[in-house]
C-alpha cells in the first residue's frame, strides 16, 4: 500500500514533497530508521517516536499517529513547529505527550538534532528494576557516563515535565526513563541511531544474563572507560552509528517504498 492511500485511511492529505533538498534528504533517512528500527523490534506499534529537526529552521519532522513503524514513507512524516503547529499536511494527528518531551529537548537544545524513545520490551524491563542498566560486555562500554534516569511521572503531557527530561539527560545521550522505556537524541539521525542500538543490546543482554539465575558480573567501571576509548577511537563521546550506511541498505532492501 502506497503512502498516499495510507494517510487517506488516518484521515490526512497528501504532502507536496518540499523543493529543499536537505529536507527532502533527511525525510528519506528519517524514514529509513523507522523502518529498521521496526525490523530490529524496537517498536511493533503506532506509537512512540523519532523525530529530526529541519536544519535553519524552527520546524521538526515527526510521524504522525495511526501510522505504524513499517509503514513510514518520507512523504509521511510531519512537519511540525515548536507551538505545534503543522505545516506539512492537513488532517494529521500528533500524539500529545510524544510531541511534548520530543519538541522541549530540541527547542531546548539546540546541538540536538534527533530524538528516539521506545518502548522496547528489554528496555522496559530493565527500567523498571531498582539496580538500572548494568554494562556486561564491550559494545555497553560505550554507554559509560552517557545515561540518565528520569522517574514516572505519569504520561510525560505535561510542560513542566520537560525540564526534569533535560536535567536528567544532563550531558549524556542517553535516558531510561523509569517504568516506562528507552530515549536517546544525537546531534544526527545516525548518532540517536546508534546510542539507541547500545542502549537496546545493553538491555537485551542484561535481561538475559539475570534471566539465568547466575551471578552476574558487571564490567568495573575503568574497564569500560578504557574500553569505551578504545571504540570511539579517542573522543569518548558517541560520533554516529558506524553500521549506519548499512541500515539504510537494509531500508532499502526490506521495502524501497520508505523513501516515496
Amino acid at each position: 500500500m502506497d503512502g498516499n492511500t495510507l494517510l487517506e485511511q488516518i484521515g490526512a492529505t497528501k504532502l507536496d514533497r518540499p523543493a529543499n533538498p536537505i529536507e527532502d534528504k533527511l525525510r528519506v533517512e528519517l524514514a529509513a530508521a523507522f523502518r529498521v528500527a521496526h525490523h530490529l523490534g524496537w517498536n511493533k506499534d503506532t506509537l512512540n517516536h523519532i523525530t529530526a529537526r529541519i536544519p535553519g529552521t524552527e520546524t521538526f519532522l515527526m510521524n504522525p499517529v495511526g501510522l505504524g513503524w513499517d509503514e513510514m514513507t518520507a512523504s509521511s512524516l510531519v512537519t511540525v513547529d515548536f507551538a505545534r503547529n503543522v505545516v506539512s499536511h492537513a488532517g494529521i494527528r500528533l500524539a500529545p505527550a510524544g510531541f511534548n518531551f520530543h519538541s522541549g529537548i530540541l527547542k531546548a537544545r539546540p546541538d540536538v538534532n534527533c530524538v528516539i524513545h521506545v518502548h522496547e520490551r528489554a528496555g522496559t524491563v530493565i527500567s523498571s528494576i531498582a539496580e538500572g542498566l548494568l554494562i556486561l560486555d564491550q559494545g555497553g562500554c560505550m554507554l559509560h557516563g552517557e545515561v540518565g534516569y528520569h522517574a514516572f511521572e505519569g504520561q510525560a503531557k505535561e510542560n513542566d515535565e520537560v525540564p526534569r527530561i533535560l536535567r536528567d539527560l544532563g550531558t549524556g545521550h542517553a535516558l531510561i526513563m523509569v517504568n516506562h522505556g528507552l530515549l536517546s537524541i544525537g546531534a544526527t539521525i545516525s548518532e540517536a541511531f546508534g546510542v539507541m542500538r547500545s542502549l537496546v543490546n545493553a538491555c537485551e543482554l542484561q535481561e538475559r544474563t539475570m534471566a539465568t539465575g547466575g551471578k552476574v558480573m558487571p564490567l568495573a567501571e575503568e574497564l569500560q572507560i578504557h574500553t569505551k576509548n578504545q571504540l570511539s577511537g579517542g573522543n569518548n563521546a558517541p560520533r554516529g552509528d558506524h553500521s549506519w550506511a548499512y541500515w539504510l541498505r537494509l531500508a532499502e532492501r526490506l521495502d524501497p517504498g520508505f523513501a516515496e
